[in-house]
């Protein structure tokens, strides 16, 4: 019998959504968002749009930021950046219990649309979640979990949103607005700022912004629609973050890479004095230099990712170390690794000049791995000399 009752209410659900019912008169469509997590993959919060009608018992929560775990080869496809990431559709109370217990900060903006606005964007919602049209390949700048609220947005208005700028707004590159969530001495800054190109330093547009949570909230907040009439007719907070994070510089990337130059440093002195080069150090260090190298290449060229491109990280990461480990593994190297030597100061010299005029920015946490890696090689060019 219960057995019975669970298979006659799951389709009585599916039906009910599969008809997509009328929304009532007094129906809201608005906008959630909510505020950064502690990990990387939600440092840069989440948008997503409820649709709540009381007459009908409907509060719904759909998001377009779910990963697609059973995709085949996910982490190869992530990596190439050829993965689909799905609508996902919630209760809104599930949604409230979850982002309030991890301490996420929840804002919602009512929206100002007509009645049939809100049934075309209920309609549209429901369509997209259908299985057959829930996939969409994710783009971190252009096609993600904010970029679909704008678009559905407009595509469920016919392009009435006349999107203004806020008060405050001032022009930014892509890695600067990156730094508002993700500040530089950590980490997850230190892998975007290896990982992403030349290409995230040129200015954003007002509309490029949107591409995270917080200026789809600012944005809308003070956006028209083309009657003049406010796109947002009431916000609010839902839940406010009640702690702050702190960050622990005994355990950053700037200090930990510190220590580490300190010690190539030492070495290199010590080689120095004694006439001598420690093998051992320059195997490592060419080899793991020439790895990063081979990763920067293929985000470049293998991969999808767009954000990847012109990356001028490979002026110190050059993957082509890796043909000089067998030689630098010898007592009596070739005499063409003194040349090849020469020409990675020379490399670390344009490095220097992309930086100072603006081409691309740098991790911070790798200036003093820079500067040790330079005086070894200005080492290693006096000692193959002799």
């Amino acid at each position: 019998m219960k057995l019975k009752l669970s298979l006659l209410a799951f389709l009585f659900i599916s039906l009910s959504f599969a008809f997509q019912f009328q929304l009532s008169e007094d129906s809201e469509v608005s906008i959630l968002t909510f505020g950064p997590g502690t990990s990387l993959n939600d440092a840069f919060g989440h948008n997503a749009f409820r649709i709540k009608d009381n007459a009908k018992g409907l509060d719904l929560v759909y998001g377009y930021g779910q990963y697609d775990f059973d995709a085949p080869n996910f982490y190869l496809k992530f990596a190439r950046g050829k993965l689909n990431y799905l609508i996902s559709r919630h209760y809104y109370s599930d949604i409230l219990n979850y982002y309030s217990s991890v301490d996420r900060t929840i804002k919602e903006q009512v929206l100002n649309f007509s009645k049939l606005e809100k049934q075309r964007l209920f309609n549209f919602l429901e369509n997209n979640y259908k299985p057959e049209n829930r996939k969409y390949l994710y783009d971190f700048f252009y096609d993600n979990c904010a970029t679909k609220i704008r678009d559905v947005s407009n595509s469920v208005t016919d392009n009435s949103i006349l999107y203004k700028t806020p008060p405050n707004f001032e022009p930014k590159t892509f890695r600067q607005l990156i730094y508002e969530h993700v500040k530089k001495n950590t980490w997850g800054s230190l892998g975007i700022d290896i990982a992403l190109g030349s290409v995230v330093d040129r200015k954003a547009t007002a509309k490029e912004y949107m591409f995270l949570p917080k200026y789809i909230y600012s944005f809308f907040e003070v956006s028209k629609r083309k009657d003049n009439s406010d796109l947002v007719k009431s916000s609010k907070v839902i839940y406010e973050k009640r702690e702050e994070n702190s960050s622990n510089f005994l355990y950053s990337p700037l200090l930990i890479f510190g220590l580490v130059s300190l010690f190539i440093l030492f070495i290199t002195y010590k080689d120095f004095k004694n006439t001598k080069r420690t093998k051992w150090l320059d195997t490592i260090l060419f080899s793991i230099i020439a790895l990063v190298g081979i990763v920067l290449l293929f985000l470049w060229f293998g991969t999808d990712h767009t954000a990847t491109w012109q990356n001028y990280n490979l002026l110190w990461a050059f993957p082509f170390n890796i043909l000089v480990v067998v030689q630098l593994m010898k007592n009596e190297p070739k005499k063409w690794l003194r040349s090849y030597l020469k020409f990675l100061v020379i490399m670390l010299s344009l490095l220097t000049m992309h930086w100072i005029i603006g081409v691309q920015i740098f991790a911070i946490a790798l200036i003093p791995i820079l500067v040790a890696i330079a005086i070894r090689y200005c080492f290693l060019i006096q000692h193959l000399k002799n």
